[in-house]
Formats: C-alpha cells, sequence, structure tokens
C-alpha cells in the first residue's frame, strides 16, 4: 500500500503545484514544488528497501537515489530563480549542475548493475549517439527560435548528459530483450526526461514559450519521468 499512496500524494501535490505556478511565482510554489520532489525521493528509498538483496542489479539503487537527491535541489534552485531574479543567473548554473550530476549518477548506475562486459560498443555507441544529438539541439538552437547566449556551453554539456540516461539504458534494455522491467523503465523515464527538458528550454531561451500550456507539458512531463526512474528500484531482479 505504501507505493500507491507515494504515487497519489505525489499526483496531488502536483496538481497544487502546478496550480500555485500559474497563479504566481512564489515561495508557496517552491514549498508545493519540494514536497513533490521529496515524494519521488520517497518512493526511490522505497523502492530500494524493497530490493535489497537483489544481487548485482542493487548496485543500482544507491545511484538513483543520489541522482533523484540531485533533482529535488535543480528543482528548488531553478524555482528560487523566480522568486529572486535578481539571483537568475546563479540559481539557473546551480539548477543545470546538479540536473547534470544526477544524468551522471543515473548512467554510471545502469552500467555497473548491468555491465556490458564483452560488448563494449553496448556502451560507447550510445555515449556517441548522445554527444550528436546534444551537438545537434546545439545546431537547430535558432530553427528552434531559441538564444541560448553564454549558456550554449553548459547546454551542450548538459544536453549529453541528459541525452546519454535515454541512450545507454535504451541500449541495455534493447541488449536485455527488453525483458528487465527496471530497464525498461529508467527508458521511458529517460525519454520524459527529454521531453521535459525540450519544452523547459523554450521557456528559458525561447520568447512566447512561457505560456500556461509549455509549464504545464513541462512537469506532466518532468515528473513522470522522475517518478519512473524511482519506481525502477522496485523492480530489480523482477
Amino acid at each position: 500500500m505504501i507505493y500507491p499512496i507515494l504515487l497519489c500524494a505525489g499526483a496531488i501535490a502536483l496538481v497544487c503545484y502546478i496550480r500555485e505556478k500559474l497563479r504566481a511565482y512564489s515561495l508557496k510554489a517552491v514549498y508545493l514544488k519540494t514536497l513533490v520532489s521529496v515524494l519521488f525521493l520517497a518512493v526511490g528509498v522505497y523502492g530500494a528497501f524493497r530490493s535489497a538483496g537483489a544481487g548485482e542489479e542493487s548496485l543500482l539503487c544507491p545511484f538513483v537515489l543520489m541522482g533523484l537527491l540531485f533533482g529535488l535541489l535543480g528543482d528548488i534552485w531553478l524555482d528560487l530563480k523566480y522568486v529572486f531574479p535578481e539571483k537568475d543567473e546563479s540559481f539557473t548554473y546551480a539548477g543545470f549542475i546538479v540536473f547534470g550530476i544526477g544524468h551522471v549518477l543515473y548512467v554510471a548506475g545502469l552500467l555497473l548493475a548491468w555491465p556490458p562486459v564483452g560488448k563494449p560498443l553496448t556502451a560507447i555507441l550510445p555515449i556517441l549517439l548522445a554527444l550528436v544529438l546534444s551537438a545537434g539541439n546545439a545546431i537547430l538552437e535558432k530553427p528552434m527560435g531559441l538564444h541560448y547566449g553564454k549558456m550554449k556551453p553548459t547546454v551542450i554539456v548538459y544536453g549529453f548528459l541528459l541525452f546519454s540516461t535515454v541512450t545507454v539504458s535504451g541500449a541495455l534494455a534493447m541488449t536485455h530483450g527488453w525483458q528487465v522491467p527496471a530497464l525498461n523503465i529508467i527508458f521511458a523515464g529517460g525519454i520524459l526526461f527529454a521531453l521535459s527538458d525540450l519544452v523547459l528550454s523554450g521557456t528559458y531561451f525561447g520568447e512566447g514559450k512561457d505560456r500556461p500550456v509549455d509549464i504545464i507539458l513541462n512537469y506532466l512531463s518532468y515528473y513522470p519521468a522522475q517518478f519512473l526512474i524511482a519506481s525502477s528500484l522496485l523492480l530489480l531482479s523482477r
């Protein structure tokens, strides 16, 4: 019963947060967002507890938990930029950094839990693909109506780390014949994470792309992504 309770609490808190965010950029919104993030972290902690003794796959647990924790910090800092606009740049950089670290942790956990022994291309090719996707995102800056400015190097590095979570989890899931539920759900979460950040890039670096629909789409893809990644720990060795 604990897992569905946490999910329901997360859904309710998310709706309350989105309503407040659409109403005003406030500390109340930051508090509500923090609550939603605490709940996805709680799902991860519960999953890690239930998966104790899952063998080699349990190596994923500490990396995902730390990644979720960095995600929580990023959620707080990126919303504080709206509450304290004079510190916009500092909070934005801080958010990119901690989310980037989170993706490094996710990828490291994946490769340790399901090491591509004897199949190095399973790790190398997805990482190269992530690099290509990040470069493509930078090249398409103007066609997408974005202006990264001096943050372009940061966006490229972060994009590489973000896409690495997607490509590495997808490659590992495919290598295992899509028979490992934890890998499949992380891959799904990674795709949603990337979609969320694509919407968010328009909000941060575009014009007229911070409409209510953009805010809603961002959070309705980002939070399910984190809850899916956290839920993967419940599926280890299943």
